[in-house]
């Protein structure tokens, strides 16, 4: 069974999500037969390239004082370490992420994308450094067990993988995604959201007791349990 799971390194319940999901997953008893794909997804496809300090994005995006952006960062954050994942509440930044979604494409076809994923994730919630410091997604690649030098001529080629992060993009639209993390299971069930690991937990139990040859249209939200 594959689930497909839509995000953006830039949101950070994406990355909260994931570890709910991974949870559910492991206590799951089949899953060394679940197929897990990472899908590209871009928050604000019009974000500019140099990195800008989150909490002012997020206050004028919201309407919120800078405060309460800060507030809501901590709030973040506290999700965050309840999943046993690191985040930096303060001073991160934010920038445009076609490029890691470019990237992740490449890695996948190397059968590196999970380890992609972490790394970006980690670098651009938990570092100190900038993930979107220049020459910055080479050496992540290069951690997460890439070449080097065929990332960076990757980065180097605007259209390299576009197609693929725009089609994407384009299959999440017709699905009726407007927001990220959105998780698919078998092209039949839809989770949004960083939903509980509860809830993940049904709807691998749901997909998997439903799984037919042929995916079913449209796709059958989950909502969690009230």
């Amino acid at each position: 069974m594959r689930v497909e799971i839509w995000s953006d390194i830039n949101c950070p319940w994406c990355y909260i999500g994931k570890a709910r999901f991974e949870r559910a997953l492991e206590a799951f008893p089949h899953r060394e037969e679940i197929e897990v794909v990472h899908r590209s997804f871009e928050l604000d496809p019009r974000a500019p390239h140099e990195a800008r300090p989150v909490v002012p994005l997020l206050a004028a995006k919201y309407g919120m004082s800078l405060e309460q952006a800060v507030a809501a960062e901590a709030r973040i954050a506290e999700n965050a370490r309840a999943e046993g994942l690191p985040y930096l509440s303060e001073g991160r930044d934010a920038a445009n992420s076609f490029d890691m979604h470019r990237l992740l494409h490449f890695a996948e076809e190397h059968g590196r994308q999970a380890q992609l994923l972490d790394v970006l994730y980690r670098a651009n919630f938990a570092d100190e450094r900038s993930a979107f410091e220049e020459g910055r997604l080479v050496e992540l690649a290069v951690e997460a067990g890439l070449d080097g030098a065929a990332a960076a001529a990757v980065l180097a080629d605007p259209e390299a993988y576009a197609d693929a992060v725009r089609e994407d993009e384009t299959t999440a639209s017709a699905m009726g995604a407007t927001g990220v993390p959105f998780f698919v299971l078998d092209r039949r069930l839809g989770v949004s959201g960083a939903q509980p690991a509860e809830t993940f937990t049904r709807a691998l139990e749901q997909a998997w007791e439903s799984r037919v040859t042929v995916p079913l249209t449209p796709l059958t939200p989950l909502a969690p349990k009230e």
